[in-house]
């Protein structure tokens, strides 16, 4: 049976993560308040962070940055865009 959360995210009932994917204790957090989709829709704004700023998950500067913009994404406070993003205008098929 699939593990259910109130995600902070998404404000409704949603799949909870398999496993804490996050260390300390924002991960904890990340468990146990945020839904599937939610983590997905942060995986695919960390990876334009990354792209668009050049980011080493190896380097502890940028693995903090990662880590504070996760925390704003998922909890609140509105996450950093790229420089120059312009969000796609293409209308849905």
């Amino acid at each position: 049976m699939t593990r259910r959360v109130h995600c902070h995210y998404t404000g409704r009932e949603a799949d909870g993560l398999d496993f804490v994917p996050w260390p300390g204790e924002l991960g904890r957090r990340v468990f146990a308040g945020i839904g599937k989709e939610a983590w997905a829709a942060w995986l695919a704004h960390q990876t334009m962070l990354i792209n668009e700023n050049r980011l080493s998950p190896m380097n502890p500067q940028h693995r903090a940055f990662l880590e504070e913009q996760m925390e704003k994404f998922l909890f609140g406070g509105g996450a950093e865009k790229p420089a120059g993003y312009v969000p796609d205008s293409t209308p849905d098929a």
